[in-house]
């Protein structure tokens, strides 16, 4: 009788303690780079504070970025399948050697400002979400963009024509082909690692945001910028290890997804088109800046230039990308980011 009386004290106390806690979620973060605006304006506050909030405490976070880990951005979603942390943001770019398909998430040239990136990259996402299950065992939960990819020179330009000949680091693998049929030589050279190469003339000019130029003090080692959107919008994936993610309940699913989608990536959008136009000022001198302005020369791209680009995009850099891709990847493309754009591949 007492063991069986004490038995049923213990299922009672065990039934009444999960009827009234749950059980704390401790999630470990990696974000990105840790020096550029979005990891300091939305993932760093997010993760810290917002999400632990709106969950009243039932997430606690431990947050770090790849490059404080010191780990390659192409390895982070790697990392993030096999369950080293549970939560990855880095740009998608990064884990294209992975899986080309995921190339079509970011097109040069398409989106010229924030609302139409917005709109390329909401139509990707069901691409995105299928990439992300299949090759990295990992949920998409968001994609934040770092403003347009534009041109960084250490030397004179007057417009796109003068990129040929020059060695130019690519943000990106479609962008590095963009390079090399306007007659450039594509450069693959880490962020972090291109000041030191702008200067020692390893490259003559880079592509990367505006703002993570500014931030990264590239004014330093170039003179000349051009901001034509060579390398798309950089997205940055948020994902979550998919063994993670499925542990959770589904109002903790719920609310992690809404926190996410309201308070990080939809805030990281809303700043993008004001944050070009602020960066592109500060870095030239030219207009309305809230920090210290330089004084990098402006090259305003003509009409010409964007036209000459955009028919090398779509005769030459899409349909290679549609062969390396394989599969049906190019069809589905043209179904959803290329119905949302207006830009159609031409398939064999």
């Amino acid at each position: 009788m007492r063991i069986r009386a004490l038995a049923i004290g213990v299922a009672m106390g065990c039934s009444a303690m999960s009827g009234v806690t749950h059980a704390e979620q401790e999630l470990s973060v990696v974000g990105s780079w840790s020096g550029l605006p979005l990891h300091k304006l939305y993932e760093a506050p997010f993760w810290n504070e917002t999400l632990p909030a709106a969950s009243e405490g039932n997430f606690t976070v431990s947050l770090t970025t790849h490059d404080q880990m010191g780990i390659k951005g192409g390895d982070v979603f790697r990392m993030l399948g096999t369950g080293v942390f549970d939560v990855g943001m880095t740009v998608a770019d990064y884990a294209v050697s992975d899986s080309p398909a995921l190339e079509g998430l970011d097109v040069p040239l398409i989106a010229t400002d924030a609302d139409s990136a917005k709109t390329m990259i909401e139509a990707a996402r069901p691409l995105v979400d299928d990439i992300y299950k299949d090759v990295f065992n990992a949920k998409v939960l968001g994609i934040a963009p770092y403003p347009p990819q534009v041109v960084f020179c250490n030397a004179e330009i007057a417009g796109l024509a003068d990129l040929a000949g020059k060695k130019i680091r690519a943000s990106g693998r479609l962008t590095g082909k963009l390079l090399e049929a306007l007659g450039a030589e594509a450069v693959n050279v880490g962020f972090g690692e291109v000041p030191g190469a702008l200067q020692r003339g390893v490259v003559d000019c880079a592509v990367t945001g505006a703002g993570s130029g500014y931030s990264a003090g590239w004014w330093e080692v170039s003179t000349h910028l051009l901001p034509i959107p060579l390398g798309g919008w950089d997205p940055v994936v948020t994902a979550m290890n998919m063994d993670k993610w499925t542990s959770l309940s589904s109002d903790e699913q719920a609310l992690v997804q809404q926190q996410v989608s309201e308070n990080l990536e939809a805030p990281a959008w809303a700043t993008a088109q004001t944050a070009l136009a602020t960066d592109i000022a500060c870095l030239t001198g030219e207009g309305d800046c809230p920090g210290d302005k330089r004084d990098m020369t402006l090259v305003n791209a003509s009409d010409a230039d964007f036209a000459t680009a955009r028919d090398i995009l779509v005769s030459k850099v899409l349909p290679d990308w549609a062969e390396r891709a394989g599969g049906d990847w190019a069809q589905r493309w043209n179904d959803t980011v290329g119905n949302a754009t207006g830009v159609q591949i031409e398939l064999k």
